[in-house]
């Protein structure tokens, strides 16, 4: 047998429940019995170092915290507002949240500590102002045109560009590891609100319309100051009343919709009597939004009725269902893994990965530092620099 690791029993319960695990989920994972960890976790027999580190591992955090004599202070839970019925935040999301949480802090101080202003947009609004309001603000401060179609960029990369200008890292991404996926039925996105170096974050794996939908939303509540979970968040009004959703999440939802399909565009658009499905679905792509977005907007303004609204919907449900089954095929047959690289710059976002390159290169931070913080290997940096900022030949 292996030195024994004296841990602190507290800490490897608290490590294991903050990471959403169950003994049995440990011990199968370390093939060990369920009355081992038991055993550990009551302080009655300890791991080996070689067990320790492992766990230390699964639960992503630090090994020396297990030998800590209390309980660590560790980051406050974003506030939940998913709808009470909502999958229960699994490992994953725990784990995402964590790593977002880390780079967020570690940004706020080094933006700090370079004097840099606080962003005066953060939490300029609530929730008791007028979404067309609190849109146009938004619209103006990006400098954005929502109409605007760019050429050879989709939709959701202008976008995340815009928002990334004025400040805000955006970070996309759907796992941490290759058995350890985010659910986005479980978690769509959360923003965490500072006032030097707000963060949003966006499960990739959602459908890249719903993407678009999602970041815009957690940018409504920045502007409101409000930190959270979403989901559910790109459906009619009247979904988000009868799923019971929080008061913030309808109000970022409404500001969203006069974000990306502002009413006086949404005027100056023709939908013909003869094809209104034809009509929609060419204007939501233009847009880089889902048929049925454009179609609740719609619906909201007025601009088309009651009866072509359920009839048109009818009729996008079907095709959705249709192009889910197919998409179920496609995923059976063998498909191009993503770019290292690209996966790279999604998580990390931009705006972070400049900040912290420029912490390096200032000598700031070691080299060390600048490869744990962006998840690198230290000889690997200037290519993940050349692919963030489109250097790559």
């Amino acid at each position: 047998m292996g030195s024994l690791a004296k841990v602190n029993p507290k800490i490897l319960i608290w490590a294991r429940e903050t990471a959403k695990m169950s003994i049995e989920t440990v011990a199968n994972k370390i093939n060990v019995s369920e009355t081992k960890i038991e055993t550990w976790e009551k302080g009655e027999a300890c791991p080996t170092v070689k067990q320790a580190q492992r766990l230390a591992k699964m639960y992503r955090r630090p090994f020396a915290l297990f030998f800590f004599p209390d309980l660590p202070k560790d980051f406050h839970p974003l506030r939940d507002f998913r709808r009470k019925t909502s999958i229960p935040i699994q490992t994953g999301s725990v784990f995402i949240i964590r790593e977002i949480q880390q780079k967020q802090a570690w940004m706020r101080v080094n933006l700090i500590e370079d004097k840099k202003v606080p962003l005066p947009f953060v939490g300029k609004f609530t929730i008791q102002d007028k979404p067309f309001v609190v849109a146009k603000h938004m619209i103006d401060t990006l400098e954005a045109e929502p109409n605007r179609i760019v050429k050879n960029q989709l939709p959701l990369n202008h976008w995340i560009d815009k928002v990334q200008k004025i400040g805000i890292n955006v970070s996309r991404s759907s796992f941490i590891h290759s058995n350890l996926l985010i659910d986005p039925e479980e978690l769509q996105g959360f923003a965490i609100v500072d006032p030097y170096a707000p963060f949003i974050f966006i499960n990739s794996k959602d459908w890249e319309s719903a993407q678009l939908f999602t970041l815009v939303h957690e940018l409504a509540h920045i502007w409101i100051g409000e930190s959270g979970i979403s989901n559910e968040i790109n459906c009619s009004k009247e979904e988000k009343t009868r799923l019971n959703m929080d008061p913030v999440e309808l109000f970022c939802s409404e500001v969203s919709a006069n974000v990306l399909m502002p009413e006086d565009f949404m005027r100056s658009i023709t939908i013909s009597s003869s094809d209104k499905v034809r009509d929609i679905c060419r204007v939501s792509k233009n847009l880089g939004l889902s048929c049925f977005a454009l179609l609740y907007r719609l619906k909201n303004l007025g601009m088309i009725s009651k009866e072509d609204y359920f009839n048109i919907k009818s009729e996008f449900d079907e095709r959705f269902n249709d192009y889910v089954e197919a998409q179920k095929i496609k995923t059976k047959k063998p498909k191009n893994t993503p770019l290292y690289y690209t996966m790279t710059v999604n998580k990390n976002g931009k705006l972070f990965i400049q900040t912290v390159l420029n912490a390096y290169r200032s000598g700031e931070i070691e080299v060390s530092q600048a490869s744990y913080l962006l998840n690198v290997k230290a000889n690997n940096l200037s290519k993940l620099e050349d692919h963030a900022f489109r250097r790559v030949s």
